[in-house]
């Protein structure tokens, strides 16, 4: 299928960085993402919350496009899969959540890029496309983020992406069983500095 056919079938925003495409997911994901989650379970599972004994199968993936379409439409949650713009390969996810309006204007980034694809720059682009987003189209004034402190490559994503380190959190987040202690990050819409590599294209109904 043609690059500009698989993104026009795509609704919701469409964020183009520096060799990412990012898109809201659709049930013909599913193969990829059973097979990309499945062979990096090991690489995955110990920064993440315990999966469930369905997580991979075809009913647990359209119960969650069935909750990612009610966060969009609610606009409290933004979440998109990342893919190759090229080869239409997904590498990963990336979620801008907890989005707080209000006084606050602010959201949650979370991401994971499947073990293929790590150390390659996939999750920093990722975010940058993401930032440019929230700061952008959603008009957020801060994009908050965290990581549990052994896990140096998420660090280096954030850091990487414009995100300041702010502090720790103990027992932030229930990570594979049990409570773990979170380095905090965040990042103002004054601090963040554009990709000019980043665009994006989205209906004004999906926001």
């Amino acid at each position: 299928m043609a690059l500009f056919d698989w993104m026009a079938e795509t609704t919701g925003p469409v964020l183009c960085g520096r060799g990412v495409l990012l898109r809201p997911p659709r049930p013909s994901d599913y193969p990829q993402w059973a097979e990309l989650r499945g062979g990096s379970r090991d690489y995955l599972q110990p920064w993440e919350p315990a999966w469930a004994e369905d997580d991979l199968t075809r009913s647990a993936f359209r119960r969650r496009l069935g909750v990612y379409a009610r966060e969009m439409e609610l606009g409290t949650a933004w979440p998109l899969f990342v893919f190759d713009p090229e080869e239409e390969a997904l590498m990963g996810a990336i979620t801008l959540s907890n989005i707080r309006r209000g006084v606050a204007e602010t959201g949650t980034l979370g991401y994971w890029i499947g073990l293929p694809y790590a150390g390659q720059g996939v999750g920093t682009a990722s975010a940058q496309a993401m930032l440019g987003f929230a700061f952008g189209a959603l008009k957020l004034h801060r994009v908050e983020a965290a990581c549990v402190p052994a896990n140096q490559a998420s660090r280096r994503v954030l850091e990487k992406a414009g995100f300041r380190h702010e502090g720790l959190a103990k027992a932030y987040l229930k990570i594979n069983g049990a409570w773990a202690d979170h380095l905090l990050f965040g990042v103002t819409q004054d601090e963040f500095v554009p990709d000019p590599a980043v665009s994006s294209s989205y209906t004004r109904e999906s926001l």
